[in-house]
């Protein structure tokens, strides 16, 4: 009977194993831009962050969701006088976004392939499916896990049902990820380690307090100190 203490290991995907928010922030530039005329940029991010809170619930997590938001705080700025070319380049820029190449994180690679074999490995994403489909391919690192779960929200039930199919439940799993809010603090509270790997562009949706006094949260600079934490917490 295997009885290491730790033997799931979960990873998130965007802006932990590959970058993502800097897509969204170039966006955002250009949706600024068109609608300069209307606007100052501060004021059309401001827009689009309280558009996006609004929908979330309506259209979940990615590019989907943002740009339908995009297209209503166009609507909101312009009291409904948006010319109709503005929202033809509003999909346009929406629809680069589910072009955007993948770079994959420093040190991805290399954790995973040493992990691959000795743990369980599962990618837990949120977002939309076909999209975090499309960067799990073309990322190739697919073939280095054991699951893929793609889900609507991250919360501690989340982490108890995914870590109790993968393992003996979420006591003898970790969490990796840059999202304090989704990756972090749910899985801690589900009973799991919670590894906190920081991204200077991190959506300001996903930012709370850090569980700094939890006795099962880390935090390492980059996934290049992953490997030393983990036959430490294993041993």
């Amino acid at each position: 009977m295997n009885t290491r203490p730790l033997a799931v290991i979960g990873f998130d995907a965007d802006d932990t194993l590959w970058q993502n928010e800097q897509f969204y922030r170039l966006t955002e530039e250009h949706f600024r831009g068109l609608l300069a005329d209307f606007a100052e940029g501060e004021q059309i991010s401001q827009r689009l962050l309280e558009a996006e809170k609004r929908n979330l619930s309506h259209y979940g997590f990615g590019i989907k969701g943002f740009t339908l938001s995009m297209i209503e705080t166009a609507l909101d700025v312009t009291e409904g006088r948006v010319p109709t070319e503005v929202i033809g380049q509003i999909l346009s820029i929406g629809r680069d976004l589910l072009r955007h190449p993948v770079e994959t994180m420093p040190h991805a690679r290399d954790v995973l392939e040493t992990l691959a074999g000795d743990y369980y490995l599962v990618l837990i994403t949120k977002g939309d499916l076909f999209d975090q489909e499309r960067k799990l391919a073309q990322s190739g690192l697919g073939d280095y896990f054991d699951a893929v779960e793609i889900v609507s929200d991250k919360s501690a039930t989340t982490y108890r049902r995914i870590f109790g199919k993968a393992g003996d439940g979420p006591e003898r799993a970790m969490m990796i990820g840059n999202s304090l809010k989704s990756d972090i603090v749910p899985a801690i509270a589900a009973g799991a380690w919670g590894v906190f790997v920081p991204h200077e562009l991190t959506w300001v949706l996903e930012q709370v307090e850090k569980p700094a006094e939890a006795p099962r949260f880390r935090e390492i600079a980059n996934l290049g100190e992953l490997l030393p934490l983990i036959r430490e917490i294993g041993r």
